[in-house]
């Protein structure tokens, strides 16, 4: 993977990859974004389920180029599993969908429709200037989603030591400056180091994956068209408290990295960015035993270290609600 740090670089990482004429995916946010290449054609739709469409745009260019948080990436990576074509990512949140070949894919008003593997990322470029104006909701979301892949990254079944590497470097950044960000949206220095700590987060997950977090937030984000980083920040905690019996040094290892206990911490995080309850998202009571359900036959329990059953997901969900 090719990654640089400034918009500015994207040319040369186009052209160190031998590309010449990117789809370019971004949505209306970005339509007075000035970048440094000429796209083929553009495809504004974000998030989209019409892969098929977006993917007859692409044949006529020779690679994706995603511009955006983790649904225009996601949605960039779906296309280039389909044309199996090279993917360059511009990211403009804490997502991590960067790094990843998997890819989520929701219809314009956020509802999962599927998704897959395969995609072709190849170059990332950072550029902390995008991010200036994230409004704090996505900031913290975003963040916390980061500090979830730093986290399972430490036990999911998948671990390794470079994984575990990236993970404890991308931790401590992501706590201290995501309170600091929150504070303070236009510091430049805390952006960069919160995208940094991000970087590293996206990092892990690719070299390790997800876990029990990760598959709650996706059954209740995807059921119910809620941001995927917003439902991380509230399903964190309860599982890295489900996690702290099976995996002790694992989570104060964690918590360690971010300043301290582990459930605390991350909880404490979550209420400076917005984040409380499930209610607060109208999330339905009566319809967590399915979410439960739903959560528990996701890819992240199963690679939990030890899954979890329907009846303790539901447990922590209510204890969410």
């Amino acid at each position: 993977m090719i990654v640089r740090w400034g918009l500015d670089t994207l040319p040369e990482v186009l052209d160190e990859l031998g590309l010449e004429s990117p789809l370019l995916v971004a949505g209306p946010r970005w339509d007075a974004l000035e970048l440094p290449v000429e796209p083929h054609a553009r495809w504004a739709e974000v998030p989209s389920h019409r892969i098929d469409e977006a993917a007859a745009q692409a044949n006529d260019g020779d690679s994706v180029l995603a511009v955006g948080g983790g649904s225009a990436i996601d949605l960039g990576k779906a296309i280039s599993a389909a044309v199996d074509i090279p993917l360059v990512s511009v990211p403009t949140t804490y997502s991590g969908a960067e790094w990843t070949t998997f890819y989520g894919i929701r219809s314009p008003d956020r509802i999962i429709q599927g998704g897959g593997g395969g995609a072709r990322p190849v170059g990332i470029v950072y550029d902390v200037d995008l991010t200036l104006e994230l409004p704090k909701d996505v900031t913290a979301g975003t963040a916390l989603n980061g500090l979830a892949h730093c986290a399972e990254a430490l036990y999911v079944k998948g671990h390794n030591l470079e994984g575990d590497e990236q993970a404890l470097a991308g931790a401590p950044l992501i706590a201290n400056a995501l309170p600091r960000v929150l504070a303070e949206p236009g510091d430049r220095a805390a952006r960069e180091e919160l995208l940094r700590g991000a970087a590293h987060a996206g990092h892990a997950l690719a070299l390790s994956g997800l876990a029990l977090a990760h598959a709650i937030a996706q059954a209740l984000g995807g059921r119910y068209g809620i941001a995927h980083g917003a439902m991380n920040a509230l399903s964190l905690p309860p599982a890295l408290e489900f996690n702290r019996a099976l995996v002790p040094a694992e989570i104060e290892r964690f918590g360690r990295a971010i300043g301290g206990d582990a459930v605390e911490r991350t909880r404490e995080l979550a209420r400076l960015g917005g984040f409380e309850r499930l209610r607060d998202h109208l999330v339905p009571k009566d319809d967590l035993p399915e979410v439960a359900a739903a959560a528990s036959q996701r890819p992240g329990n199963l690679a939990n270290p030890r899954p979890a059953t329907a009846e303790e997901i539901l447990r922590l969900l209510v204890s969410i609600w």
